[in-house]
């Protein structure tokens, strides 16, 4: 799981379909990483099904989610964009744009109404996603002599495994260079162990922390 205050996102684009009294909400979720790619989407689906009544939107971009929009499209204000970004903030998702497509049965909803349907819309889509959580990782380096790289490898394969760390593949020239991706609060214990491997020849280097994302 990602850390608390650090939202997850999706990993390829979801649709999803939901029919109230006749009335066809179509909700499509699209990654996207900058205002104008979501601004993009949108218009796009706007081109695509021209015949719908309203497309209405909510956005949440960036790293903590700071970037958020809503939009209502014409339905009464407060019943379309706002519910569907409430979802994705209780969701707790990032780098997304929303976009529900309503195509109007003849049977009015009213204001309780639409917004339990926009906001079921949002809802059901993100249950069909595959969500990826964002996680900070420290990166860790260390130079192994040809001769013991296949067993410190091997050694720190078991440690990663059992702790949730990621390694880099190696890359071999004068010496062996192997990296490894820990969790912040596990740098230490990762230096020991690299240490406790080598018997103290070696020293792993403490590189920069970045968010990489990691499928569930």
């Amino acid at each position: 799981m990602s850390e608390p205050g650090l939202p997850s996102t999706i990993a390829s684009a979801v649709e999803h379909r939901l029919e109230i009294k006749r009335s066809v909400f179509l909700t499509r979720l699209t990654p996207v990483a900058t205002l104008d790619e979501a601004d993009a989407v949108v218009a796009a689906i706007r081109k695509a099904d021209w015949d719908a009544r309203h497309h209405c939107t909510a956005l949440v971009i960036g790293p903590h989610g700071e970037r958020q929009r809503s939009s209502d499209d014409g339905e009464p204000a407060g019943t379309a964009g706002v519910p569907m970004l409430e979802v994705l903030r209780h969701r707790h998702v990032t780098d997304v744009v929303a976009v529900v497509s309503r195509w109007f049965g003849g049977v009015k909803l009213g204001a309780g109404g639409l917004v339990r349907a926009y906001g079921n819309a949002v809802a059901g889509a993100l249950d069909e996603a595959q969500w990826v959580d964002r996680v900070p990782l420290t990166s860790l380096t260390l130079e192994v002599p040809h001769a013991d790289a296949g067993r410190v490898l091997a050694s720190l394969h078991t440690w990663a495994d059992a702790q949730g760390a990621v390694l880099d593949d190696p890359v071999y020239a004068a010496t062996a260079l192997l990296g490894m991706r820990v969790a912040p609060e596990q740098v230490e214990a990762a230096r020991a162990e690299v240490a406790a491997i080598t018997a103290g020849a070696i020293e792993a280097r403490v590189g920069d922390t970045s968010i990489v994302d990691r499928p569930r």
